[in-house]
């Protein structure tokens, strides 16, 4: 049965926040979507973003931010009450056809006759299961019933990779209407000059991105190593940095520079629901060395060095076997230069594109025949 052709654009309510790779994901696949006839109010929470971030989601789309935190920086669920009622109220200002939320908490609580998309892009419950290796602790077990909650009432729920569906799936038991969607990005594939640099991008005070080890590392690389990316978290957690070169916080266009310049990228992760700066130093053909990790081996088997990442020795010794070899080094750019086009915009908003419409067709008055 085919959907009635809608005479005016598709109005997608998306969550967002300032923080972390959601931005990411959100600003490049409206950007996708938009030339197909969606039009997109980003709905932020957490801390505010930047000057820069709020220029670029105001070309992509409308912007309001709620006085509101992310689940992960609450420390009760009582503090995340407003959440649902007020993206339910915005919906209904709004007028939005179908909402978009990017933590799969934001619909535990939601009051809207609208379909409800949830994409786990990662969670509390999963991140102690991955980097702790431990169920979440008592006291904040109400994560693992908001989150359970959400991920129940959504329509649909969507996961970036196969790893973290199994990891969610082991955290929260059966989901029905899960579905992988693989993220992408609108950074172009180059292939420039490239320094005897070492490059890396994370947000460095999250344990799960483990970079202490990598600055343990980076005290035997054979080419200088930069981290790139904040040491300093929302709740004032710092991770010194003391033998790497630390670029702190930069905006996207640097960090993209940064892959421009670099012949070597390495993301020690223990921690990883897809990871977005690994395609993106892959578009900028860096040959890759990650953490062995499962979404990596998923992602990159085949086209990336792999090393423990609780062992600093190991992965200065992967670092340093692509400096010293020319070879390995160009042949494992270009395998990463070649798997980083399955990951491409074009199927990813033509996936997310048919799990609107198949949600949109379920509301018919959503639609009029021109």
């Amino acid at each position: 049965m085919m959907m009635a052709k809608r005479s005016a654009p598709i109005r997608i309510l998306m969550t967002i926040d300032a923080v972390g790779g959601v931005w990411r994901y959100a600003m490049d696949l409206a950007a996708s979507l938009r030339p197909q006839g969606y039009e997109f109010l980003f709905v932020g929470l957490g801390p505010p973003p930047s000057d820069y971030q709020k220029r670029e989601a105001s070309e992509l789309g409308r912007l309001r931010w709620l006085d509101a935190p992310l689940d992960w920086m609450a420390k009760s669920e009582d503090e995340l009450s407003l959440v649902g009622p007020g993206i339910a109220d915005l919906a209904r200002a709004e007028a939005v056809d179908l909402l978009h939320l990017n933590l799969p908490s934001q619909a535990a609580a939601i009051d809207t006759e609208r379909p409800v998309i949830v994409m786990s892009h990662s969670c509390v419950v999963t991140w102690f299961a991955g980097v702790r290796h431990e169920a979440v602790p008592s006291d904040w077990r109400w994560q693992h019933t908001i989150n359970r909650r959400g991920l129940i009432r959504a329509d649909l729920a969507l996961v970036p990779s196969r790893s973290h569906a199994r990891m969610l799936e082991d955290a929260y038991g059966a989901i029905d209407k899960l579905h992988v969607v693989y993220n992408a990005s609108r950074s172009k594939e180059t292939s420039e000059a490239k320094d005897k640099l070492v490059g890396a991008a994370a947000r460095w005070w999250d344990d799960g991105k483990n970079g202490r080890v990598l600055d343990e590392a980076a005290a035997s690389t054979a080419w200088p190593l930069t981290m790139a990316g904040p040491n300093t978290g929302p709740d004032g957690r710092i991770l010194p940095i003391r033998h790497a070169q630390h670029l702190g916080e930069l905006t996207h266009a640097d960090v993209m520079a940064l892959m421009r310049r670099s012949s070597i990228f390495v993301s020690p992760s223990i921690y990883e629901p897809f990871g977005l700066a690994a395609l993106e130093a892959a578009r900028a053909h860096n040959a890759l060395v990650l953490s062995d990790i499962a979404t990596y081996r998923e992602l990159w088997d085949g086209a990336a060095l792999f090393a423990d990442p609780s062992d600093a020795t190991a992965l200065a010794a992967a670092i340093n076997r692509l400096c010293r070899d020319d070879d390995l080094r160009t042949h494992l750019a270009a395998k990463a230069a070649e798997r980083s086009r399955h990951f491409d915009l074009s199927s990813q908003s033509e996936a997310m594109a048919g799990q609107y419409a198949r949600l949109l067709h379920q509301n018919p008055t959503l639609f009029a025949a021109e």
